[in-house]
């Protein structure tokens, strides 16, 4: 007889793994908060129908603009490109590095800090609550701003509240500008929005028009430099070839300003111009009601789940452990 009895094998325990779902349990849960998920998703949902005729219409116009033939790109081109170097002229950029340059001064804050002050947009940017669209008219909070006497409110410490140069570029630019290129065909699109239709359209063609007459008057005032420059040149000088090139430098000059002067459009061309938009951009008070409604069905099945967590007995969940053990 053996002095070692064999010890008998226990049998293999069964094993649960930690991460199984019990569906039937999940679908319970979820039917016994059945009043949980449907009034808070009914709240949600009255909620973003709520926000959603709150917010006012917004409308955009548009205008298509193509860069402008003819511009200080020609100027001093060819052999009067090599004069002009042999003279220290600079000779100008091309169209295409003009229109790109005019596309960012569009956007500069100096350039936008003036045309809101020329325009008086200051008010309408920053004071205003609704657009009256029967009296076609702007409404204001009197707190912030005064339409008959002109004048700006005061806050709780007694400080203006008349905005500054920072604060209406920055509003303009993220609440109403746009301006977007077509990389195929070099189209620049320049859009504004505006709680007014009529001031969408406004506001779009005095930015087409202020930025042509601002490249215009920098380009004429170069021009001018320039041939104030070549004269003090030609005066200082006797060679006869010398004097030609300053003439012809300046005759080319000369040009420029002549025919910035006469074009009516000088960087961008308007291929369809902004009108008063019928339809509204935004909201979009559908989507807004549905992503809420949404929100709130999540919202809500959480909090179930939460719930019927917390509320679990300790010592159901010691007794689950006890009939399922883990595995060492």
């Amino acid at each position: 007889m053996s002095r070692y009895e064999p010890v008998p094998k226990s049998p293999e325990a069964k094993h649960y793994p930690d991460d199984e779902i019990d569906l039937r349990e999940l679908f319970a849960t979820l039917w016994a908060g059945k009043w949980i998920i449907i009034l808070t998703t009914l709240i949600f949902a009255a909620g973003g129908v709520a926000y959603a005729l709150y917010k006012p219409d917004i409308y955009q116009a548009n205008a298509l603009l193509a860069p402008a033939e003819g511009g200080n790109g020609s100027r001093l081109s060819g052999q009067l490109g090599s004069l002009a170097s042999l003279a220290g002229v600079s000779i100008g950029e091309d169209s295409s590095s003009n229109t790109v340059i005019a596309k960012e001064v569009l956007q500069s804050r100096a350039f936008l800090a003036d045309f809101i002050r020329r325009h008086k947009l200051e008010a309408p940017l920053m004071a205003t609550e609704v657009w009256n669209m029967r009296q076609k008219e702007w409404v204001y909070d009197r707190e912030i701003y005064n339409p008959e006497t002109g004048e700006w409110g005061t806050d709780e410490d007694g400080e203006s509240l008349q905005p500054t140069n920072w604060d209406l570029v920055k509003k303009f630019r993220e609440n109403h500008l746009n301006i977007s290129e077509n990389k195929d065909n070099g189209m620049v699109t320049v859009s504004v929005k505006s709680l007014s239709p009529l001031a969408a359209r406004q506001w779009t063609e005095w930015l087409v028009k202020d930025i042509n007459e601002h490249m215009r008057a920098q380009d004429v005032e170069e021009a001018e430099a320039s041939i104030s420059y070549l004269e003090s040149k030609l005066d200082e000088t006797n060679i006869a070839g010398m004097q030609q090139v300053f003439y012809q430098l300046i005759e080319n000059e000369t040009r420029t300003v002549m025919l910035a002067n006469a074009q009516r459009e000088y960087v961008f061309k308007t291929v369809d111009p902004a009108v008063v938009p019928q339809e509204k951009i935004e909201p979009k008070r559908a989507l807004i009601a549905i992503i809420a409604t949404l929100l709130g069905g999540m919202i809500s099945v959480f909090i179930v789940f939460i719930r019927a967590f917390i509320r679990t007995p300790v010592g159901r969940i010691e007794q689950s452990e006890i009939q399922h053990p883990k595995q060492s």
